[in-house]
């Protein structure tokens, strides 16, 4: 089963809209232009363009003026078999009907073709209805910095001459012309990048035929660890690869954490302590060292790793193995009280209705099943380690010239024991991808839900049925086979019992 891959949408500002607008809708400029989908005129954008250079003017702020910004969107390489133009315009729709901001969008290819892709420029103001325009009612005068000034003396030299950059506006000319909105703030938020990648992911997930090739969206605050995209060619491709292996080390380590039942604050915790705040630290001392992070990786692991161990070792050590329905009855006496499911009263002296299962609750002996399978795999790879570090020690105590040989076979089985180890932690994952869950973390939520509300449901149940008496009628999709299947069974019945009739009155 692949490993899920994140979706990639990047966000930059534009300080000139209209050049970037040409460099990524012109044939000339684009060796691999598929298709390009406007909501406006092309005018729009020259306006919008002096609209935000006059503001930024006013303000006095230094730096480069923010004329629009600009979404590049990855898209799966199966997208290819859909139609450019329709590919593009639903984009692009979408996202104009989520913010409803005015778009000009371009749908490209790379040079090598390997990066399919979207860049969406989108306008942080809106058309005002109806333009406001301001006529002088007098000579209006104008300094360098396009500031209002009260008299023509202060916008002339000593020459008596206009200064150069000082305008004059004559009376029943027009000084202020406004056709925009001020800009939205949301665009500027950091919230908002997030969201369009979630809205984003969903779109693409829904047109995506091959179930391998679904994106998820890489949660910043994620007690895991995202690892980097290599593309061809790339010369930092080994560098890359080797900070990835890390990665994945520190996030099969969290997999292991949460099924152990470490609390993800307490990862998070880990996780912050030992490479957030020393990789953050060492980049503001000495710059980017990629074998530091290898290091601080490392150190985390192993402290995540004596937490697992603290974990385990306050755990019961006998406790009785449990089956899918040992389980569901410990729940039920644990379970709060759920009255939410029968909604009528005492006093209304009306039957109430069966209590019904949520979605959640119903997927509950299934995810019972697959978290028992996370918990096996984990025991194993626990006792895996326990005879690595066995090996390990004994290792160490091996001293001595002619013991040579002993080393080498103590060290090839450790390598042996590390493979076994690491590949035993990579099944983990797949053991949830099975049934269509991104991560372990994902998995474990769903079914802590689950527990839950299977849980309320029965202590609801138990209510019912003493208040009524009656056995509850079973319910889901087996009980709907298992009907169907039975009225089916009926049917057949009946045609024979109708057959064998005929045949006797054909007799007499």
């Amino acid at each position: 089963m692949p490993i899920g891959r994140n979706s990639f949408i990047q966000m930059t500002k534009l300080s000139n809209v209209k050049g970037r607008i040409t460099y990524v809708s012109s044939h000339a400029k684009q060796e691999n232009l598929y298709a390009v989908y406007e909501t406006t005129e092309r005018k729009f954008w020259r306006e919008l363009a002096k609209c935000n250079q006059e503001e930024f003017k006013k303000s006095g702020t230094e730096g480069k003026c923010i004329e629009a910004r600009e979404l590049i969107i990855a898209l799966p390489e199966s997208f290819t078999e859909y139609q450019p133009d329709r590919l593009l315009q639903l984009f692009t729709n979408h996202f104009k009907q989520n913010y409803g901001a005015e778009c000009i969008a371009a749908l490209h290819h790379n040079k090598r073709k390997t990066n399919y892709h979207i860049h969406l420029i989108f306008a942080e103001r809106k058309l005002l209805d109806e333009p406001i325009i301001k006529i002088a009612s007098r000579n209006m005068f104008y300094d360098e910095n396009g500031k209002h000034v009260r008299t023509k003396k202060e916008v002339l030299g000593e020459d008596g001459e206009i200064r150069e950059g000082c305008s004059i506006v004559k009376k029943g000319e027009v000084y202020e012309k406004k056709l925009f909105t001020a800009k939205d703030e949301r665009f500027k938020s950091n919230s908002f990048l997030d969201e369009v990648k979630h809205s984003y992911t969903d779109l693409i997930n829904i047109y995506v035929q091959d179930e391998s090739q679904k994106l998820q969206v890489f949660e910043r605050g994620s007690v895991y660890l995202a690892t980097k995209k290599i593309g061809k060619n790339n010369p930092k491709a080994q560098e890359i690869e080797a900070d990835n292996q890390k990665r994945r080390e520190w996030n099969r380590a969290v997999d292991m954490a949460l099924i152990s039942g470490v609390p993800e604050p307490k990862i998070m915790e880990v996780k912050r302590k030992e490479i957030t705040e020393p990789i953050r630290e060492s980049i503001a001392r000495r710059g980017n060292r990629p074998r530091l992070f290898s290091r601080v990786v490392t150190v985390a692991v192993e402290a995540l790793e004596f937490l697992i161990a603290s974990v385990l070792f306050k755990k019961p050590r006998e406790v009785p193995k449990q089956t899918e329905q040992t389980e569901i009855e410990h729940q039920e006496h644990v379970a709060e009280n759920s009255m939410a499911a029968v909604k009528t009263t005492k006093e209304e002296k009306v039957e109430p209705e069966q209590p019904k299962m949520t979605r959640l609750a119903l997927k509950y002996p299934k995810l019972f099943k697959v978290n028992k399978e996370l918990e096996d795999q984990n025991g194993a790879i626990q006792q895996k380690q326990k005879q690595l570090s066995a090996k390990k020690k004994e290792l160490s105590e091996v001293t001595g010239w002619f013991k040579g040989r002993k080393k080498k076979e103590l060290q090839k089985e450790i390598d042996e024991l590390k493979s076994q180890i690491r590949d035993m932690k990579d099944y983990l994952p797949r053991i949830v991808q099975k049934i269509g869950y991104r991560s372990v973390q994902e998995f474990l939520k769903d079914f802590k839900d689950s527990q839950s509300e299977y849980s309320q449901y029965r202590t609801a149940i138990e209510k019912w049925k003493k208040e009524t008496g009656k056995e509850p009628v079973a319910h889901g999709i087996r009980a709907k086979l298992a009907e169907k299947k039975q009225e089916i069974q009926n049917e057949k019945k009946n045609k024979q019992h109708t057959r064998s009739q005929n045949k006797d009155r054909g007799a007499r």
